[in-house]
């Protein structure tokens, strides 16, 4: 059933308050909780045609009105496809961001490789302590659901599950209401076996695919502890003589490519970060990475925001110019911290 705006409005102002205080609602009162700015006489008439249309009824004459089960489907409805725009138009946004920030990392990495001669690295934003910040799950056919996982720091995971059953529209609404309602906002290990019955219990036959997606989720948590990283100007390093041994440069090339031995300089650099934040200098030994050894390594720590937190790195000989290096990181670090705050 369609209704114009200021029905619907009306409408709902009548659910909403009895639904609170459980007395039959009058016109008076849907005026003062409104912004519809309507007389008690309009507003009477309007509620005439709802009464008329069924949506509500009058308990007895002079009274307020009460929500109709057909009122109550209507306001439901409406409700459901409210929620589930809002859910998809933050999703999109979010996709779009994880898109343009992967590009940015891409673009970041190659600039400074080109401005500093050296070979360099930049790894995507890790997050700290991820928490949920909603999901979605979304019907693709009879027998697969599209779980959409939301994390702190706006991660995001999509994860197809197998389904049993053949879930329509209103279904797939309730469910995500359900799961969001309960979870938003909580970490993995905060999600305990009682919450967990309990939202089965609620979701009644399609209680499994509540658990599916938990599961769905743990294990998107689980991948995104992994580290993305990207790496440009391996090739800067047969520039200086003393790096370009066969052996060493071969070892230092391999490092690039396999990118998961940068992860030493990662985790050192945002343990240290916790500290105390701002540019480390590794030289020689002091490098996280055996096949480094030749070599200094100058690192910084970037922030986004929501404790997302990502390291840039350079790497090159023993006598690199510190002073530019530093001076580009720096430069490039209060960009990265600017660039989503609030």
């Amino acid at each position: 059933m369609q209704l114009d705006d200021r029905k619907m409005k009306i409408l709902t102002a009548i659910v909403r308050n009895y639904l609170q205080t459980g007395e039959p609602v009058g016109s008076r009162t849907i005026s003062k909780e409104t912004d519809l700015n309507l007389s008690s006489a309009t507003i009477r008439n309007e509620m005439a045609d709802l009464e008329e249309m069924g949506l509500i009824l009058q308990p007895h004459t002079s009274a307020g009105r009460v929500p109709s089960d057909l009122g109550y489907r209507v306001y439901v409805d409406a409700m459901l496809e409210e929620k589930r725009a809002e859910v998809d138009e933050m999703k999109d946004v979010l996709l779009e961001r994880q898109e343009r920030l992967e590009d940015l990392l891409k673009q970041v990495v190659k600039l400074l490789a080109n401005n500093t001669n050296y070979a360099t690295m930049i790894s995507a934003p890790k997050v700290k302590g991820n928490r949920l910040k909603f999901l979605q799950i979304s019907r693709m056919n009879a027998e697969q659901i599209l779980a959409t996982i939301v994390m702190e720091g706006n991660v995001i995971r999509n994860k197809m599950i197998a389904v049993d059953e053949d879930l329509n529209e209103q279904d797939v609404l309730k469910l995500n209401i359900l799961m969001n309602s309960t979870l938003n906002g909580l970490a993995i290990e905060e999600i305990n076996l009682g919450m967990i019955a309990a939202m089965k219990q609620q979701a009644g036959e399609h209680g499994e695919i509540i658990a599916a997606v938990i599961d769905a989720a743990t294990e998107s948590i689980r991948d995104s502890e992994g580290l993305e990283i990207y790496t440009s100007g391996a090739n800067n390093i047969f520039r200086y003589p003393e790096l370009a041994d066969h052996q060493k440069a071969q070892d230092l090339i391999s490092t690039f490519e396999e990118k998961e031995r940068l992860s030493g300089i990662v985790e050192e650099t945002l343990s240290a970060a916790d500290k105390e934040r701002g540019i480390q200098v590794y030289i020689g030994n002091e490098t996280p990475v055996q096949s480094m050894k030749d070599c200094s390594v100058v690192t910084a720590t970037y922030e986004l925001g929501e404790g997302m937190r990502g390291t840039i790195g350079v790497i090159g000989p023993k006598r690199m110019d510190y002073d530019r290096v530093v001076t580009i990181l720096k430069d490039i670090m209060h960009q990265m911290d600017a660039l989503y705050a609030p």
